[in-house]
Order: C-alpha cells, then sequence, then structure tokens
C-alpha cells in the first residue's frame, strides 16, 4: 500500500521559536528551511511513500520547495496545525482516483526531522500496515508521524500530550526503534541529538558553513 504525507510549515518568521540562538539570528530561517528540505528529501524516498505535500502559506518556502521539485500548497482559511493537515488531506484525497478514494493512506509528518532515514520511515509505515498508527517522538509526549486507516480521515490531534491523544483516538502505538523518525527538533538539545544520528545534506552544508558553527565538518 502507498501513503500520501502532509507536511505542515509555519511562515518561516514563527517557525521553530525554541530552536532560536542555536544558530546566529539571520540563519534561523535558512536552518529551518534546511531542516525541512532534509526531511521531505527522505520522506520522499521511503518504500511506500507516492506523494509528500508540504502546506505553507508563507512565499519563501513556497519558493525554495518548487525550485527543489517538491509540492507545496498554501494553507487553506482556517489556521492552525491540525487545520494545514486537514487541509492538505482532503487535496490528497479529492486528487484520488476513483480505486483509491476508499483505499488510500494518509500520513501526517513534522517538517523537523532532519536526521530522518528512509528505511526507518519506511519501516513505520509497513508496520501500521494500513491501520490508524502514530509514531510518538523521543521524549514519549508528541507526534512525529500520523497515519490514517486505509480510507478513513486524518483526524490529527496535535498538540501538547498529541501521543496520548492519538492513541485516545484509537491509533496504534508503532514502537519499533526508529531513531531517526522520533527525532525531531525542537531545540538546540535536540539538534544536537539529531547531529549525532547524522544530519541531512542540506543542514550538515548549513551548519558547516558556518563560522564556528555548531559542528565540525
Amino acid at each position: 500500500m502507498e501513503t500520501d504525507l502532509v507536511v505542515p510549515v509555519k511562515a518561516l518568521p514563527d517557525a521553530k521559536s525554541r530552536l532560536r540562538g542555536a544558530v546566529a539570528p539571520d540563519e534561523h530561517a535558512n536552518l529551518v528551511l534546511a531542516v525541512l528540505l532534509d526531511t521531505v528529501t527522505a520522506a520522499g524516498e521511503a518504500d511506500g511513500v507516492r506523494r509528500v505535500l508540504v502546506v505553507s502559506s508563507d512565499p519563501t518556502v513556497a519558493s525554495v520547495l518548487a525550485a527543489e521539485g517538491f509540492e507545496c500548497v498554501p494553507e487553506g482559511p482556517a489556521r492552525g496545525l491540525n487545520e494545514a493537515l486537514r487541509h492538505g488531506a482532503a487535496l490528497l484525497r479529492q486528487s484520488d482516483g476513483p480505486d483509491r478514494k476508499d483505499k488510500g493512506q494518509i500520513g501526517a509528518l513534522q517538517a523537523d526531522l532532519p536526521a530522518l532515514r528512509p528505511d526507518d520511515l519506511a519501516a513505520a509505515i509497513k508496520t501500521a500496515d494500513g491501520r490508524r498508527a502514530f509514531c510518538a517522538d523521543r521524549q514519549t509526549t508528541g507526534t512525529t508521524l500520523l497515519l490514517s486507516a486505509a480510507g478513513h480521515p486524518l483526524n490529527p490531534m496535535f498538540g501538547v500530550g498529541s501521543a496520548l491523544a492519538h492513541a485516545a483516538s484509537g491509533a496504534l502505538p508503532l514502537t519499533g526503534q526508529w531513531p531517526s523518525l522520533r527525532c525531531d527538533v525542537d531545540t538546540a538539545q535536540d539538534l544536537a541529538v539529531a547531529r549525532e544520528l547524522g544530519l541531512g545534506l542540506r543542514s550538515t552544508a548549513l551548519l558547516c558553513a558556518m563560522a564556528g558553527g555548531p559542528i565540525e565538518c
């Protein structure tokens, strides 16, 4: 079964506020973009992933993604993370042919997984096997990946304590190791953990290029 993924991204001035300070202030937006590009690149290379659709109304995000060959659509009229995910999922469902509408699986993937490995994502999707399922972050409280049951609504419940909320909604907890799928980056400490796992090419290039940057190259 092939899975389509929705990746929501805030406007750059508002994105990853807790990550500010990890790099120089004038490099923060570039870091957010590099992390996003590493995430969607790995997602697009994972077995079982058919499409990756980014939802963002930020024109810079849209421009950079288009230049790299990724799909990006603006948010719908309702704002917020869960609303962006519902909007993206609805667009994916609308584009399905009649033989897929009741069978396809849609997932929500966080945009801040710069160490993501395609094999980890593919293994999680395979384990879900078409069922509603989620992967918790390394702190076990948040959610890095939510998968709908095949042919059913995504029903995202992201926010504080989203892992418990998704479990309470009937989603199957995906308990494999998959460290790169669990390592979302909200803080400088998270970025250090992702570095140990191995950052993607864009994040590595950005941090290496910075004078006195946080990683040795």
